[in-house]
């Protein structure tokens, strides 16, 4: 059985330091291209291939012994504001998750705002490097903001949180709003309901790849034809055109026609697009209809409805991000991946439990009356 090739064995055919081995096969951008190509064609030829447990024992003795002067990780924005993005939950919560992470690990999250007046890509690019700063996290980008994200890649290892800029491709984690949508209508049906309506901004929709109608749909096909209810789908179909936060709520009259129309027994939708609507029309939460929230904020059994799981989405993030640098992985990957997670369903009192059908047919029947 022959021996394995090891780096000392390159080492000594490219007349070479074991060191510079391992920097060529990681792709390091301190080597030249030329010279990393040379090694890396040479270990190839020679039938090198890594050693798994060896990888596996560096692994773990560089998360023991981080050291405690690591550069910070840059956690880069472009919203309105230099701290506007902590104005929506989710935005909040994808940082909080990251800081946490990132001290687990060793490291400290430091935030960069590309809105800063005359800062451009490239000068932030200049500014991280020169800090020694090679571990960078895009995330809350507005879809309005855009610049050429013209950094010096072959520096940095980088990941990107949800969906923005969506003209940097790079590894990215986000919320997996589709299999949310399909958890929510699987808890609503095995309550005991039906009709089951759907309400949200077309721009909301837009911006996740309509990952939330897919969902909704895709469990509405097991559903008699009878019991299924058009998603009633409002406003501009760009994020760009989006009303203010303060105006997101569906119009009074499309939702009136709406529910006259199709009588849902339950609205599945978000809090702050419907509350003030149905409030206004005199409809009764969980009276005339029960509600499940999309994007929960509430206090633990008032509302029922899904968590998005923001905090984890900033750890998964800071841990892809983490294990490339480990890695000496720089530069853009020529294939991104997609990471999604999952959130958490939470019973409330807006969508009372049926305990048996005749009680559910007693309600409808209480409705239609």
């Amino acid at each position: 059985m022959n021996a394995r090739v090891t780096l000392s064995d390159i080492a000594k055919r490219a007349s070479v330091h074991i060191s510079t081995v391992s920097l060529a096969l990681h792709d390091h951008p301190s080597l030249p291209p030329s010279t990393r190509q040379r090694i890396k064609s040479l270990a190839e030829e020679m039938g090198y291939r890594r050693d798994p447990e060896l990888q596996a024992l560096m692994a773990y003795r560089r998360s023991m012994n981080i050291r405690r002067e690591a550069p910070p990780l840059a956690y880069i924005t472009h919203w309105h504001t230099r701290w506007g993005w902590k104005d929506s939950p989710a935005h909040e919560h994808f940082h909080l998750g990251a800081v946490h992470k990132a001290g687990e690990l060793g490291y400290k999250v430091e935030h960069f705002w590309l809105g800063e007046p005359g800062m451009t890509a490239r000068r932030l690019s200049d500014i991280l490097y020169a800090r020694g700063i090679s571990g960078l996290i895009f995330a809350s980008h507005v879809p309005t903001k855009t610049m050429p994200m013209d950094f010096d890649w072959s520096r940095f290892a980088a990941v990107k949180i949800d969906y923005c800029p969506q003209s940097l491709r790079l590894h990215n984690v986000t919320n997996d709003q589709r299999s949310m949508i399909q958890l929510a209508m699987r808890r609503i049906l095995q309550a005991g309901y039906r009709r089951i309506g759907m309400v949200m901004p077309r721009w909301w929709d837009e911006f996740v790849g309509r990952a939330w109608s897919a969902g909704f749909l895709a469990e509405q096909q097991d559903l008699e034809p009878e019991e299924q209810i058009p998603i009633l789908h409002y406003g501009p179909a760009r994020m760009m055109d989006a009303p203010a936060a303060s105006d997101w709520s569906v119009p009074r009259e499309e939702f009136r026609r709406w529910y006259g129309a199709y009588r849902p027994e339950v609205v599945l939708s978000y809090g702050r697009f419907v509350h003030e609507v149905i409030a206004s029309l005199g409809i009764s939460v969980p009276g005339d209809v029960a509600f499940a929230d999309i994007f929960l904020h509430d206090e633990p059994g008032r509302t029922a409805g899904l968590r998005h799981n923001s905090d984890r989405v900033g750890e998964v993030a800071v841990e892809m991000l983490v294990a490339q640098l480990h890695r000496h992985s720089f530069g853009l990957p020529d294939i991104p991946s997609c990471t999604l997670v999952e959130g958490d369903w939470c019973d409330g009192r807006t969508l009372p439990v049926f305990g048996n059908v005749l009680f559910r047919q007693d309600f409808c029947e209480a409705k239609a009356v």
